[in-house]
């Protein structure tokens, strides 16, 4: 005596009822849907298969493999060219308005990526929007000529914040570490430098300034929060002396060509005033001052479209 598994014999499911497994595995897919669609319109395989860009036995595969998934036949071939079968039409016409939908899918798809590529947002730490970006933005602007740019610029912990708020597509920052919640490369390396005017007495040392000279000595800095204020404080172990504190590097650098006092500033910052002896750079001993710059992202939010390509040119 045997007993009933729901099932017919030979574990074929019983007419009617749909097959096990997901629906992309009982449907055909867009490809073979557009192929049975060329064949119905051209009255041939072969034709068919020239306007998709397939061979013939490519296409006479594609069609065999649809018969089998759908468990119907579609197409009469004979030397006079290939015909629906009647279940061919019927299939036909559903497939035509399932590549419709796709149609209008990929349409939609692709005003989301125009949108999307129409602006970038870039937010970026002071040192890089000064003196790194403006070249990458006019590289960028020779490839993407109609994508419009808005640079944010702020210390390293605002950069953090806005690309946390969904303010920027991509930023840039200075600082020891990478923020929390955010996702880096490292796309350019930099080094702080000890600065003063001419007039100042550590223009004319000839032993290079110990770390505690410097710590105990006080500066013109950048604030709380700006990547090269991080560095100097962990280079420092926190104790730098702030003399003023400013919120931009020209202003710091500024204050520092007025004779205001000593600064450590980006090297990238002060090549300039270096040449032109409105800057001394003060050699110090054993202060490691060297730091990474880098593109940042949210976590898991790998930049795409005028980001990505923003990225690819720091690297060039």
């Amino acid at each position: 005596m045997s007993s009933s598994t729901g099932g017919t014999e030979g574990g074929q499911d019983a007419p009617g009822r749909h097959a096990a497994g997901s629906l992309a595995h009982r449907v055909p897919d867009l490809g073979a849907m557009e192929l049975l669609l060329a064949v119905a319109r051209l009255g041939s395989l072969g034709g068919a298969a020239r306007e998709l860009g397939i061979t013939q036995p490519a296409a006479s595969s594609r069609i065999r493999s649809m018969e089998r998934q759908l468990g119907v036949a579609l197409v009469d071939r004979s030397p006079r060219g290939s015909r629906l079968t009647a279940a061919g039409a019927l299939v036909t016409d559903w497939a035509r308005r399932i590549v419709e939908a796709a149609e209008a899918f990929d349409a939609g798809a692709q005003a989301l990526r125009d949108r999307r590529d129409s602006r970038l947002r870039v937010a970026a730490s002071m040192t890089i929007a000064e003196y790194l970006l403006p070249g990458w933005l006019v590289a960028l602007r020779t490839q993407l000529p109609d994508t419009a740019v808005s640079l944010l610029a702020g210390n390293s912990t605002a950069v953090a914040e806005r690309l946390l708020a969904g303010e920027a597509d991509l930023g840039f920052v200075e600082g020891v570490s990478v923020p929390a919640g955010l996702d880096s490369a490292v796309i350019a390396h930099d080094r702080l430098i000890v600065v003063t005017a001419p007039g100042h007495p550590w223009a004319r040392r000839r032993r290079p300034l110990a770390g505690a000279e410097l710590a105990a000595t006080p500066l013109i800095l950048r604030e709380k929060g700006s990547g090269t204020r991080q560095v100097l404080d962990a280079a420092l172990g926190g104790l730098a002396r702030p003399l003023i504190e400013l919120s931009s590097t020209t202003a710091v650098k500024a204050a520092a060509v007025s004779g205001a006092g000593p600064s450590v500033l980006s090297e990238l910052a002060v090549g300039e005033e270096l040449t032109t002896r409105r800057l001394v750079s003060v050699p110090v001993a054993d202060v490691a001052l060297a730091r990474d710059l880098r593109a940042v992202w949210p976590t898991g939010h790998r930049p795409t479209g005028p980001a990505r390509q923003l990225l690819s040119l720091t690297r060039a």
